[in-house]
Protein backbone atom coordinates (compact mmCIF):
# COMPACT_ATOMS: atom_id res chain seq x y z
CA UNK A 1 0.00 0.00 0.00
CA UNK A 2 1.16 3.25 -0.94
CA UNK A 3 -0.32 6.63 0.63
CA UNK A 4 -0.30 9.54 -0.78
CA UNK A 5 -1.20 13.03 1.21
CA UNK A 6 -1.90 16.21 -1.13
CA UNK A 7 -1.35 19.15 1.23
CA UNK A 8 -2.41 22.45 0.07
CA UNK A 9 -0.09 25.53 1.52
CA UNK A 10 -2.48 27.27 3.73
CA UNK A 11 -3.99 31.23 3.69
CA UNK A 12 -1.29 33.34 1.97
CA UNK A 13 -1.18 37.02 2.38
CA UNK A 14 -2.63 39.59 -0.22
CA UNK A 15 -1.23 42.31 1.75
CA UNK A 16 2.26 43.37 -0.47
CA UNK A 17 0.35 43.49 -4.01
CA UNK A 18 3.43 44.11 -5.73
CA UNK A 19 5.09 41.32 -4.18
CA UNK A 20 5.92 38.55 -6.68
CA UNK A 21 3.39 35.53 -6.43
CA UNK A 22 5.67 32.78 -6.10
CA UNK A 23 7.28 35.13 -2.72
CA UNK A 24 4.04 35.54 -1.05
CA UNK A 25 3.68 34.76 2.69
CA UNK A 26 1.10 32.76 4.36
CA UNK A 27 -1.38 35.35 6.13
CA UNK A 28 -2.26 34.86 9.85
CA UNK A 29 -5.23 32.78 9.23
CA UNK A 30 -3.07 30.15 7.66
CA UNK A 31 -0.22 30.69 10.45
CA UNK A 32 -2.97 29.38 12.45
CA UNK A 33 -4.65 26.85 10.11
CA UNK A 34 -0.93 25.24 8.99
CA UNK A 35 0.10 23.76 12.49
CA UNK A 36 -4.06 22.99 13.69
CA UNK A 37 -3.93 20.46 10.42
CA UNK A 38 -0.43 18.72 11.14
CA UNK A 39 -1.37 18.45 14.85
CA UNK A 40 -4.66 16.59 12.75
CA UNK A 41 -2.54 14.28 11.03
CA UNK A 42 -0.14 13.35 13.99
CA UNK A 43 -3.42 12.55 16.10
CA UNK A 44 -3.96 10.21 13.08
CA UNK A 45 -0.62 8.65 12.76
CA UNK A 46 0.16 9.99 9.50
CA UNK A 47 3.34 10.98 8.37
CA UNK A 48 5.21 11.03 5.79
CA UNK A 49 8.42 9.40 4.46
CA UNK A 50 9.09 11.87 1.76
CA UNK A 51 7.90 15.57 1.13
CA UNK A 52 8.04 16.89 -2.23
CA UNK A 53 7.32 20.42 -2.10
CA UNK A 54 6.61 23.48 -4.07
CA UNK A 55 9.42 26.38 -3.62
CA UNK A 56 7.04 28.97 -3.19
CA UNK A 57 7.06 30.96 0.04
CA UNK A 58 3.88 30.11 1.19
CA UNK A 59 3.94 26.09 0.36
CA UNK A 60 7.47 26.31 2.09
CA UNK A 61 6.19 28.07 5.30
CA UNK A 62 3.02 25.97 5.21
CA UNK A 63 5.05 22.33 5.22
CA UNK A 64 7.53 24.00 8.14
CA UNK A 65 4.69 24.56 10.47
CA UNK A 66 2.71 21.65 9.52
CA UNK A 67 6.22 19.17 10.39
CA UNK A 68 7.01 21.29 13.33
CA UNK A 69 3.39 19.24 14.57
CA UNK A 70 4.25 15.54 13.40
CA UNK A 71 7.62 15.69 15.16
CA UNK A 72 10.21 12.93 15.02
CA UNK A 73 11.83 11.97 12.57
CA UNK A 74 12.13 14.14 10.42
CA UNK A 75 10.98 12.76 6.42
CA UNK A 76 13.27 13.93 4.19
CA UNK A 77 12.14 17.11 1.95
CA UNK A 78 12.57 17.89 -1.60
CA UNK A 79 11.76 20.91 -3.18
CA UNK A 80 10.85 21.55 -6.39
CA UNK A 81 10.21 24.70 -8.31
CA UNK A 82 8.01 22.68 -10.96
CA UNK A 83 5.33 21.71 -8.48
CA UNK A 84 4.70 25.42 -8.44
CA UNK A 85 0.90 25.82 -10.50
CA UNK A 86 1.79 22.65 -12.18
CA UNK A 87 -0.67 20.90 -14.23
CA UNK A 88 -1.72 17.58 -12.42
CA UNK A 89 -0.67 15.32 -15.33
CA UNK A 90 2.55 16.98 -14.36
CA UNK A 91 2.24 16.33 -10.53
CA UNK A 92 1.22 12.92 -11.44
CA UNK A 93 4.47 12.61 -13.74
CA UNK A 94 6.69 13.63 -10.73
CA UNK A 95 5.00 11.29 -8.35
CA UNK A 96 6.04 8.24 -10.72
CA UNK A 97 9.41 8.78 -10.72
CA UNK A 98 9.54 8.84 -7.11
CA UNK A 99 12.51 5.77 -7.08
CA UNK A 100 13.48 4.14 -3.88
CA UNK A 101 16.78 5.84 -3.57
CA UNK A 102 15.49 9.10 -2.42
CA UNK A 103 15.48 7.79 0.98
CA UNK A 104 17.18 4.88 0.47
CA UNK A 105 13.76 2.56 0.21
CA UNK A 106 10.41 2.70 -1.49
CA UNK A 107 8.84 5.86 0.68
CA UNK A 108 5.44 3.91 1.22
CA UNK A 109 3.91 7.61 2.52
CA UNK A 110 4.21 10.99 0.78
CA UNK A 111 3.42 14.05 0.99
CA UNK A 112 2.97 16.52 -1.95
CA UNK A 113 2.73 20.42 -0.95
CA UNK A 114 1.26 22.77 -3.14
CA UNK A 115 -1.58 24.87 -5.32
CA UNK A 116 -4.43 25.26 -6.86
CA UNK A 117 -5.75 24.32 -9.21
CA UNK A 118 -3.54 21.82 -10.09
CA UNK A 119 -3.92 19.54 -6.37
CA UNK A 120 -7.14 19.58 -6.68
CA UNK A 121 -7.33 18.28 -10.20
CA UNK A 122 -4.81 15.62 -9.12
CA UNK A 123 -6.77 14.52 -6.46
CA UNK A 124 -10.06 14.20 -8.40
CA UNK A 125 -7.87 12.43 -11.16
CA UNK A 126 -6.85 10.18 -8.91
CA UNK A 127 -9.62 9.08 -6.71
CA UNK A 128 -12.15 6.30 -7.61
CA UNK A 129 -13.99 6.01 -3.95
CA UNK A 130 -13.75 6.76 -0.54
CA UNK A 131 -16.07 8.09 2.34
CA UNK A 132 -19.33 9.92 0.55
CA UNK A 133 -19.27 12.30 2.95
CA UNK A 134 -15.33 13.33 2.17
CA UNK A 135 -16.02 12.70 -1.54
CA UNK A 136 -18.29 15.10 -1.39
CA UNK A 137 -16.38 17.63 0.02
CA UNK A 138 -13.41 17.15 -2.24
CA UNK A 139 -15.39 17.48 -4.96
CA UNK A 140 -16.81 20.94 -3.82
CA UNK A 141 -14.00 22.64 -3.18
CA UNK A 142 -10.04 21.87 -1.72
CA UNK A 143 -9.44 25.11 0.73
CA UNK A 144 -6.26 26.03 1.45
CA UNK A 145 -4.45 24.45 4.34
CA UNK A 146 -6.62 21.35 3.40
CA UNK A 147 -5.47 17.50 2.98
CA UNK A 148 -6.55 15.23 0.91
CA UNK A 149 -5.09 11.11 1.80
CA UNK A 150 -5.06 8.45 -0.96
CA UNK A 151 -4.59 5.37 -0.42
CA UNK A 152 -3.22 2.97 -3.51
CA UNK A 153 -2.61 -0.48 -3.87
CA UNK A 154 0.57 -0.82 -5.34
CA UNK A 155 3.83 -1.36 -4.61
CA UNK A 156 5.84 1.41 -6.82
CA UNK A 157 4.91 5.42 -7.16
CA UNK A 158 5.81 4.52 -11.41
CA UNK A 159 2.56 2.34 -11.36
CA UNK A 160 0.10 5.06 -10.02
CA UNK A 161 -2.61 5.28 -12.02
CA UNK A 162 -5.90 7.72 -12.37
CA UNK A 163 -8.67 6.40 -10.65
CA UNK A 164 -6.59 3.91 -8.43
CA UNK A 165 -7.08 5.48 -5.57
CA UNK A 166 -9.50 5.94 -2.36
CA UNK A 167 -9.82 8.38 -0.64
CA UNK A 168 -9.04 8.05 3.25
CA UNK A 169 -9.69 11.34 4.81
CA UNK A 170 -9.99 14.83 3.68
CA UNK A 171 -9.11 17.21 6.15
CA UNK A 172 -9.80 21.26 5.67
CA UNK A 173 -8.65 23.76 8.62
CA UNK A 174 -12.36 24.70 9.05
CA UNK A 175 -13.61 21.21 9.89
CA UNK A 176 -10.97 20.83 12.47
CA UNK A 177 -11.77 21.15 16.04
Amino acid sequence: MLTLMLLRHAKSSWDDPAQPDFERPLAKRGKKAAPAVGAALARMGLRPDLVICSGAARAKETLALVLAELGSPTPQVVYDDAVYMAQPEALLARLRRIKADEIGGVPRHVMLVGHNPGLEDLALLLVRDGAAGDLALLAEKFPTGAVAVIAFNAKSWSSVEPGAGRLEHFLSPKRLP
